[in-house]
């Protein structure tokens, strides 16, 4: 057997600009997986829209009255309750509309939702209707599963 030997010449200029380029690109690949993974941690979920942000209302007859309670959301939350063309007679004549719904505003607010939501005996009706036309406000501010967003 005759052994042949064979030299390799490595030039160290090419051999430096590969160790570059490679560094470089495996770089570019960990960055980009860094940007498009989602970002999900362990127990948690994304959070995506729960309502189409905007100001929602829903009316409330009170005798010869209408009061509307306006209700504002942007895309996660629920960011404030608050009731307009309240005239002076809707105020004279139910007195108690007006500390239910901050009463009532401030727990929905806080909790993020409508249930279990505690209001006092005394004013339990007026609680009642204020907590329905919130409820119905919320729900139209609400997106339903499938469709999308306008």
């Amino acid at each position: 057997m005759s052994a042949k030997t064979k030299i390799v010449v490595l030039h160290m200029k090419e051999l430096i600009y590969t160790l570059i380029f490679a560094g470089l690109g495996i770089l570019l690949v960990i960055l980009l997986l860094f940007m498009f993974l989602p970002r999900e941690k362990d127990g948690e979920s994304v959070e995506t829209m729960q309502y189409v942000a905007g100001v929602y209302s829903s009316s409330i007859m009170c005798g010869d009255s209408t009061v509307d309670v306006q209700v504002i959301v942007d895309e996660n939350r629920i960011q404030s309750i608050s009731m307009v063309n309240l005239d002076e007679t809707v105020t004279t004549m139910y007195p108690l509309m007006e500390p239910a719904l901050e009463s009532i505003g401030s727990q929905v607010i806080e909790k993020q939702t409508t249930e279990g939501i505690t209001y006092n005996a005394e004013n339990q009706y007026t609680s009642i209707v204020l907590l329905n036309a919130i409820e119905n406000a919320v729900s139209k501010a609400k997106i339903v599963e499938g469709e999308a967003a306008e």
